[in-house]
């Protein structure tokens, strides 16, 4: 099967990976230390607690709501799933460009899926009160959708939606019984993060199911490890019924209490990457392409296709050439090879990946019938 996502370092000789949206900062060194003490403690021969007791209490405290209403998993894409073998919709919506797992994960339990299409000449931000009308259209005409997927910020875009907008969409959702899905794995990326996320509205529609993940704020891909928010306690139970037990490994446990307990890691993080991803922003806009204003913790460009910079796909696989990966677009819903993602690195890897492309385009200008040999 071809691989849809960032971070395919391991099919290819990849020196410098930009594909995959993981901190530059790297784990917490709290987080560090409760894996070696778990290895110490041989955690890892002993069979983990499949409800997650402790973590869900941690999360609970983090977050200010009920621990009950809190699930653990294998990263969000097995919630994902799961949310959609729970639910077992027969329509579903999502925006396009989105992250392609929720997708998937509805076409495997049989789920018509639909896109709502997020407008290039409108810089691809959500216009909610259309994506409301699309919902309750598809009602009116007796095909109301039982899911909606939205991802805040948007992947690939890295363009928010405004809090109150959701809470627009999860309006419309819960007064016609839809469920609505909201993936904030990348909000903690945000300035005010916390004036985006939508947890504290969980009391107020049973509908809405909120996706968080510790994979990219604590550079915690490899452990996976992600959990879901709901009020909905029955929506939950028949979720834990779907999943496998001990989908969470009892380091990744550990690791998770560990990483809530890096109180202003998300705090410093933001600090170092804003800065980065203006000046990454503005490297990009002088090399002659079109950026898009994302605020997470990667950029979403194009070539200008009036410029004609390079053929379609072209950047992606001259740099493959040179053993840097970044994320080729071409397979989201809505997009082309001319799009491209990469995420936001530190200051040294930032002004390496720019003096490579500036080589690419260079060359390309000396030899512009050159033919790609990569």
């Amino acid at each position: 099967m071809e691989y849809q996502h960032g971070g395919d370092i391991y099919s290819q000789d990849i020196q410098m990976d930009y594909s995959a949206n993981i901190n530059p900062l790297g784990m917490p060194e709290a987080v560090s230390q409760a894996l070696r003490d778990c290895l110490e403690r041989e955690v890892c021969s002993l069979y983990p607690d499949s409800r997650c007791e402790r973590l869900r209490q941690a999360l609970g405290r983090h977050h200010g709501v009920e621990d009950k209403w809190i699930i653990c998993g294998n990263g969000a894409a097995d919630l994902i799933f799961g949310l959609a073998a729970a639910l077992r919709p027969v329509r579903g919506l999502v925006t396009a460009p989105a992250f392609s797992e929720y997708e998937q994960a509805l076409r495997s339990v049989g789920c018509r899926t639909d896109y709502y299409y997020l407008r290039e000449d409108g810089d691809f931000a959500l216009d909610a009160a259309g994506m409301c009308g699309c919902v309750q259209e598809a009602a009116e005409r007796g095909r109301p959708y039982d899911v909606v997927f939205l991802c805040n910020p948007n992947n690939p875009t890295g363009i928010p939606v405004k809090k109150e907008e959701v809470e627009q969409l999860a309006d419309t959702c819960e007064r016609l019984g839809a469920y609505l899905a909201v993936d904030e794995c990348f909000c903690d990326f945000l300035d005010n993060s916390e004036s985006y996320s939508v947890i504290p509205d969980l009391a107020r529609f049973t509908h809405l199911f909120v996706l968080k993940a510790f994979t990219k704020l604590y550079a915690m891909a490899g452990l996976r490890l992600g959990y879901g928010l709901c009020s909905d306690r029955g929506l939950l139970e028949r979720l834990q019924t779907v999943r496998q037990p001990w989908s969470v490994s009892g380091p990744a446990q550990c690791a998770g209490v560990a990483a809530l307990g890096e109180t202003d890691f998300a705090e410093r993080t933001r600090a170092v990457l804003k800065g980065e991803r203006e000046r990454l922003s503005a490297a990009l806009h002088d090399l002659g392409f079109q950026v898009y204003p994302s605020q997470a913790n990667y950029l979403f460009f194009r070539d200008r296709e009036e410029d004609g910079i390079l053929e379609k796909g072209r950047l992606y696989q001259e740099l493959l050439g040179r053993r840097i990966l970044i994320r080729s677009c071409a397979n989201y819903p809505g997009l082309d090879s001319s799009f491209y993602r990469i995420c936001v690195k530190l200051r040294q890897d930032n002004e390496q990946l720019i003096r490579e492309m500036t080589r690419v385009l260079e060359r390309r200008k000396s030899c512009p019938n050159i033919q790609n040999q990569s």
